[in-house]
C-alpha cells in the first residue's frame, strides 16, 4: 500500500490500524538542535483524543506517545524521529457484524475492491485513529516553526446549519479550547452544542467547517508550478478523513466578486509591503505574500449513524445495518488539532525548502 508518506524535505510516514496493536509514524528530515517541548506535545494530543467530553466518541484512549528515536537530552538529533501510541481500548469484537457488510459512505467497499481484503475492525487503516500520528508530527513541526515565529490556529466555524457570522482573523486559543466544540464565539458555540445534542438523540450525525489562520509566515513560501503553497495545503487538508472541501482566502465566495472587489491592493506598513485586503488568503501565484494565510476546510457528516441503514453484503444481498458502537456525532471539534498539524507540516516543509534554496 503506497501513499503513506507526506512531504518533500520534512517527510512523515504513518502506520497502524484502528484496532491493531498501535499507531505511529516516522518523521524524517527534521533538523537537529530543535528544543523538544514534551508538555506541549501532550497538550496537543489531549486536544485530539476521544472521550474528552460528552459530545465526542467515548473510546478511552490516553494517547500517550512513546518516542523511539531522534531525540536526545531534550533536543532533536537530526535523525528520523520514530514514535508510536499503543491502542489500549480496542474492541475488535464490536465489529464482527461488519465482516461481510459494506457500511454506507465508508471505505469498506473501496478498500475491498482495491486490495481484495480489508480490516473491518473500525475501518482499519481508513479510520481516523491514524490521525493521532499526524498530530504528533504536527506538534514537532510547530516546535520547529517557533524559530521563525510562525503560529497556526484553527477553530470550528460551522456545525451543520449553525455557523459564525464573522471570521476571527486573530482567533484566541484560550477561547477556542474553552469551548467543547472549539468555537471561539460563545453564543455560536452554545447553539452548536444544542444542535449536536439534538442530533445525537435522533441517532444522526453532522458535518461542519474548520477555519485556520497561519500567522507570521514570511513572503516567499511555495514552489510553483506544481508545489504551490495553497495546492500543498489543499492536498494536506483533503487527506484528512471526512474532508470534502478546501478553500483559501475568499474561496468560492470570491467567484461572485468583480475583479475590482477581489484584487488585493498593495500598500506599505512602515518598511513592509502589505495588502489592504486579503482575499488571496496570503498566497499569490502559489507563493506566500507575507499576509496571514487563511483557509476553510469542509467536513462531511460522520458516516456511522445510530440508526438502521440499508446496504449490501459482499455477495450483493440487501441487508440492514444496525447502528451501534462508540462514534462522534460530528468530527470537527476533535479535527481542529489535525487541521493545525497538517498545516504545520506543510508550512514547515516549505520553510525548510526555502532554507535549502538559499544555501
Amino acid at each position: 500500500m503506497p501513499g503513506n508518506t507526506f512531504g518533500t524535505i520534512l517527510k512523515l510516514t504513518t502506520f497502524g490500524e484502528s484496532h491493531g496493536k498501535a499507531v505511529g509514524g516516522i518523521l524524517d528530515g527534521f533538523p537537529a538542535g530543535v528544543e523538544i517541548d514534551e508538555d506541549f506535545l501532550k497538550r496537543e494530543l489531549a486536544r485530539r483524543k476521544p472521550g474528552q467530553s460528552e459530545l465526542v466518541s467515548q473510546r478511552k484512549e490516553e494517547d500517550e506517545v512513546e518516542i523511539l528515536s531522534g531525540i536526545f537530552e531534550g533536543r532533536s538529533l537530526g535523525t528520523p524521529i520514530a514514535f508510536l501510541v499503543w491502542n489500549k481500548d480496542k474492541k475488535p469484537e464490536d465489529y464482527d457484524h461488519l465482516k461481510t457488510t459494506y457500511r454506507p459512505s465508508h471505505a469498506d467497499f473501496t478498500y475491498s475492491q482495491k486490495y481484495g481484503l480489508r480490516d473491518y475492525r473500525g475501518g482499519g487503516r481508513a479510520s481516523a485513529r491514524e490521525t493521532v500520528a499526524r498530530v504528533i508530527a504536527g506538534s514537532f513541526a510547530k516546535m520547529l516553526l517557533r524559530e521563525p515565529g510562525i503560529t497556526i490556529t484553527a477553530y470550528v466555524s460551522a456545525v451543520g446549519s449553525v455557523a459564525m457570522d464573522k471570521p476571527f482573523n486573530n482567533p484566541d486559543m484560550a477561547l477556542i479550547d474553552a469551548s467543547p466544540v472549539r468555537c471561539p464565539d460563545q453564543e455560536t458555540s452554545s447553539k452548536m452544542i444544542d444542535l449536536i445534542k439534538e442530533t445525537a438523540k435522533k441517532g444522526d450525525t453532522l458535518g461542519g467547517q474548520i477555519s485556520c489562520v497561519v500567522h507570521g509566515a514570511p513572503a516567499g513560501l511555495g514552489e510553483p508550478v506544481f508545489d504551490k503553497l495553497h495546492a500543498d495545503l489543499g492536498k494536506a487538508m483533503l487527506s484528512i478523513n471526512a474532508v470534502k472541501g478546501f478553500e483559501i482566502g475568499s474561496g468560492f465566495a470570491g467567484t461572485r466578486y468583480y475583479g475590482s472587489q477581489q484584487n488585493d491592493e498593495f500598500t506599505t506598513d512602515g518598511n513592509r509591503i502589505i495588502t489592504k485586503t486579503n482575499n488571496s488568503g496570503g498566497v499569490q501565484g502559489g507563493i506566500s505574500n507575507g499576509m496571514d494565510i487563511g483557509f476553510n476546510v469542509g467536513f462531511k457528516p460522520v458516516s456511522t449513524l445510530m440508526k438502521d441503514q440499508k446496504t449490501v453484503d459482499e455477495d450483493g444481498h440487501q441487508v440492514i445495518l444496525e447502528g451501534k458502537g462508540r462514534h462522534d456525532v460530528t468530527v470537527v471539534p476533535r479535527a481542529v488539532p489535525i487541521v493545525e498539524a497538517m498545516a504545520a507540516l506543510v508550512i514547515a516543509d516549505h520553510w525548510l525548502r526555502n532554507q535549502v534554496a538559499r544555501v
